[in-house]
Parts: structure tokens; sequence; C-alpha cells
């Protein structure tokens, strides 16, 4: 009788599943070439996006293609089912997927089997019911969105330079940004950076004409980094005539006003959403068992807390902090997601080889934030790094850290080139909507910026 292969499926294409499922292929490459193992990716999306590169490919300085890792490509010995997994069935060992081909057709729904389950699903946007942010609010971890504040930004630009009203003018050249951890940090220095390059081809706005705010419910930004480096990026914020509003919040920003809970309101056609991320709902479905924060409950091993040949790792789990605090999870942070995801493969390798397990145990490195070009903050190694070299150093971290030969020579290539020629300042605001002007010439009567 013909043995069965043994099937790996991962749930989710982010950094636990990209990481876990290549260092699988690398580990396995034996039993995937013999067909005694089989393993198969489920994502929604084609590629997992280096999210510590967003800023900068809002900015300009990447490529948004660059951003992102092509997950066919890569995992080149794996099957790739582009879906979303509704379901898990612990007991009879089933994942149920709504591919795209089941929407279009209202067929049913594809159902594997599995003898081992990776659940990475990753983390959506953390929102408040904020009144007017759903109708408002730009938020800031696809790579559609950066693209898509780039060409916002530009566009408030060109809003400010045709306009005679004062009123029109100063919401346009107002910048709300929520959250100062770092992605609202990194993404405002960033894209005031380029304002303030792109004001030079203006020739009726000043860069002072601008009004960057960042807002932030605690005392203090990028805690990441320390007491002394967050000091210090505040100050050096603060000096770029950035208003940050520390132990504050947003209140509303309906019919496109910024109020905050000190009094103040801004007029602003521009609000970013950075405040936080929290698990994908799709766990509550998946009948796993789940902290108070909706996160799977995982033991040091990475395996599921009483379900049997089912692992967790990433935003997705509550992963016990041996090296800190057995009795707290982990952070949900970008470091911790790759480590665990290394971990958990070699657990898995272990597991259908019979070995025994190891605990997830890490060794903190440090953290690195940019402030912009030629700016930034680090903590490496009990080291305290500003300015150039701190921002050297979190390009160096970052190119290291980007999966695959290919990107991070992509990368590299792409910063060479701009060192070299000043920023482009273009707004291709319309790929957006890539079918209006054929609308509007096929006699809708639609205009583009009607879409």
């Amino acid at each position: 009788m013909t043995k069965q292969p043994a099937h790996i499926v991962v749930i989710g294409g982010g950094y636990v599943g990209l990481y876990t499922a290549h260092r699988l292929q690398r580990r396995l490459r034996r039993e995937l070439r013999r067909g005694d193992v089989v393993i198969t990716m489920v994502s929604p999306e084609p590629y997992m996006t280096y999210q510590p590169f967003l800023p900068e490919a809002a900015a300009g300085s990447i490529s948004p293609r660059h951003v992102v890792v092509p997950l066919r490509r890569v995992l080149a010995r794996c099957r790739f089912v582009p879906g979303e997994a509704v379901a898990v069935d612990p007991t009879r060992r089933t994942v149920t997927v709504r591919t795209l081909a089941t929407r279009e057709s209202d067929g049913e729904p594809l159902r594997l089997t599995y003898d081992e389950l990776v659940v990475a699903p990753g983390s959506i946007s953390r929102t408040l019911p904020v009144p007017g942010l759903a109708e408002h609010g730009i938020g800031f971890k696809t790579v559609e969105e950066a693209i898509g504040l780039r060409n916002h930004v530009l566009e408030q630009l060109d809003i400010a330079s045709s306009t005679r009203d004062s009123a029109v003018r100063d919401a346009a050249l107002t910048f709300v940004f929520v959250g100062g951890g770092y992605a609202g940090v990194e993404a405002l220095a960033e894209l005031e950076d380029m304002g303030r390059f792109a004001c030079r081809y203006y020739h009726n706005i000043r860069p002072e004409e601008q009004k960057w705010i960042l807002v932030e419910a605690t005392e203090k930004i990028l805690p990441e980094v320390g007491e002394q480096m967050g000091a210090y990026a505040l100050r050096e914020l603060r000096g770029r005539n950035i208003d940050v509003r520390l132990s504050t919040r947003l209140e509303s920003c309906a019919d496109r006003v910024a109020t905050l809970s000190d009094g103040s309101r801004h007029p602003t056609r521009t609000l970013v959403w950075t405040a936080g991320a929290k698990p994908n709902p799709v766990l509550r479905a998946f009948g796993l068992p789940l902290d108070e924060r909706g996160r799977v409950r995982c033991a040091a091993t990475l395996r599921v807390e009483g379900v049997d040949h089912v692992w967790a790792a990433g935003d997705a789990a509550a992963v016990p902090d041996l090296t800190a605090d057995p009795a707290a999870p982990c952070s949900p942070n970008a470091q911790h997601a790759v480590r665990q995801a290394r971990r958990l493969a070699e657990n898995l390798v272990a597991r259908l080889r019979g070995r025994p397990l190891t605990d997830y145990r890490h060794r903190y490195a440090g953290s690195v934030a940019s402030l912009g070009l030629h700016k930034g903050v680090a903590r490496v190694y009990g080291r305290k790094l500003r300015g150039y070299p701190a921002w050297f150093v979190h390009r160096v971290y970052h190119l290291s850290r980007v999966p695959t030969f290919n990107r991070k020579a992509r990368v590299l290539a792409e910063w060479t080139l701009a060192g070299l020629f000043k920023r482009e300042i273009v707004s291709l605001g319309s790929l957006e909507h890539p079918r209006a002007e054929f609308e509007l010439a096929a006699g809708t009567g639609r205009h583009p910026e009607d879409t």
C-alpha cells in the first residue's frame, strides 16, 4: 500500500507564513523531491509585503514592486492556493478555503486535509469608533495604502497650488498622523521630507506652509528604541516644525476636521491612522483557544495549546516570552515573527522526523527607526545611535532581513540610483481607478474624479 505524503498547510503569506514555508523547503528538500512531504500555502495575496519598507515606498525611495516578495517564485517547491481560510476543523484536520474561483462562480469552497497546520493570518489595523474615521481615514499596512498615500499627498499640493480659497488651501496642506509607533513616525518623517522637497517645484507653496501633526495617546513616541532615543526623535521631529502632540487622542474627524482631545480643531484632507494592529478576526472561526486579545494560545514550542498538529506564531499567536517574562506573551513585532517562524519550521521538521521539540527563546538585538532621509535613531546591542549612523544601520539591517538575494539587489540598486538623482515627484492617483478614463470615453457620463 502506497504511503500518503505528509501534508503541511500554512495559512497566511506574511512574515510567519513565508519564512516558515521557505525554511521548510530547505530543510525538507529530499522529502519534497521524493514526494514524502507536500507543503501548501493559503493566502489571499500572491505576495508578502515587507512592511518596514512601506515608508520609503511612500516617499518614492523604493519602487512598490520591490517592497513585495512574490510567493510563487520564492516558494517554488510549495503549492500555492490563492484564497482565504474561513474555517478549521482540528478534529477532522481540514481547512476550508474560499478561493477567488469560489467567489466568481458561487461554487463550493475548497477543503484541504492536513497532517500539520500552521496558523499565521497576521493582523489588521486596530480602529476605534471615531466619528468620520471610516469615511476619511487612510491606513498604512499595505503597499497599496502606501502608494495611495503618496499620490494623495502630492495631489494635495496640486490642490493647494491651484486654489484661491484659503480654507481649501490650508486643509490641503495639513497632514494629520495618528499613532507614534514605528509606522506613524516613519511614514510621517519620510513624507514630510518628500513634501518639503516637492515644494521646490511649486512656485506658490513654501515648505513652512505645510502643517504636519503627529497625535500620540501616550507620553512618548517610539517606545521600542528606549526613552533616551525616543526623546531624541521627539526633538528631531519638533525641530523640523512637526507638531507632535503627546497624551492626546483623536476624538473626531467628521466633515474632514480632526478634533483632538486637547480641544484643538484642524481642517484637513489627510488623516493617516497607524494606531496599532489587532489579530485577524478570522481566527474566531477556527475553533482554536484564544486569549483576551483574540490571539491563539501557544506553548513555547509554538504548538497551539490543547490542539494536536496545529502551530501558530507572529501577530496571531500569544507565545510566552521565556527570555523576559514567561507569564507575558511576546510582543507582536516583525523581529519575533521572523524568529518564531524559523523555530516553528525547525520544530515541524523535528516532529516529522521524531525528534524532540525546542522552546522559542530570543536574544534582544535592538531597534532601529528612520526619521527621513539620512536621519534616524537606533539602539543595537546596547549601543545608541542617532542621525546619519542610525539611518545607515536602519538600511543595512532591513536590507539584510528582506527575503531573497533578488530583492536585496534590487533595493540596493534603487537606493544607489536615488543617491545619484533627485526624487521623482509625480502623482499617479489615476492608477487607483484605471478604467475611469475609458468609461468616460465610452459615454457613461462619469468623470474620473467621480469614481
